[in-house]
């Protein structure tokens, strides 16, 4: 019971023991041994990373709701298409004094007091307040302007958009909302048109 086994001849002659035979058998099951990819990696291989997709994506303003939508996002006329040159934009809580005198386009969101000369366009936003004397080409008024404004060629008075003092305009616009008060007159154009 507790001895020896004896070992058994195999069919080739040589003898041949039951630890073999178990051996044999688990050899023949089982799948040959790979080769490691990389020296001392046990670790699966990673699969291999796709080359980095870069879209171009547009940038796009952001929406704040209630915030004041501004003349260059909207498309009307000759003042949305205006390069940014010569630009000067006056933030809502920003108080500026004094003459502005190289300025394409000036843009009040807070409070400007002062003269504006040699300007093309000036624009007043709803939260914007202008106080002085300005003499421009275009006039867009949103906001409170209070004093002399000469537009030679238009003035657009907005819904929102109170003119308080003497105004001179080759063409006026009036949103329904729009107040204006004040003296009014037109700009006299060099042919003698009105």
């Amino acid at each position: 019971m507790f001895g020896k086994k004896k070992d058994a001849a195999n069919a080739d002659g040589t003898k041949s023991t039951d630890n073999d035979e178990i051996k044999a058998d688990d050899m023949a099951s089982a799948p040959p041994l790979k080769p490691f990819s990389r020296k001392g990696s046990h670790a699966p291989a990673k699969p291999p990373t796709a080359t980095s997709f870069q879209p171009e994506i547009q940038r796009r303003k952001p929406e704040i709701p209630g915030s004041p939508v501004r003349r260059s996002d909207r498309a009307m006329g000759p003042l949305g298409n205006e390069s940014d040159a010569n630009r000067l934009i006056v933030g809502r809580d920003i108080r500026l004094s004094g003459d502005i005198t190289a300025c394409d386009k000036l843009v009040v969101e807070g409070h400007v007091e002062g003269t504006l000369s040699n300007a093309r366009v000036i624009e007043v936003a709803p939260t914007g307040h202008f106080t002085g004397t300005a003499e421009v080409d275009e006039a867009d008024i949103n906001g409170r302007y209070d004093g002399d404004l000469i537009a030679r060629e238009k003035l657009i008075v907005r819904a929102g958009g109170h003119i308080k003092g003497k105004v001179s305009y080759g063409r006026i616009v009036i949103e329904s909302g729009g107040e204006v008060s004040g003296d009014m007159q037109t700009v006299e154009s060099p042919d003698g048109d009105a």
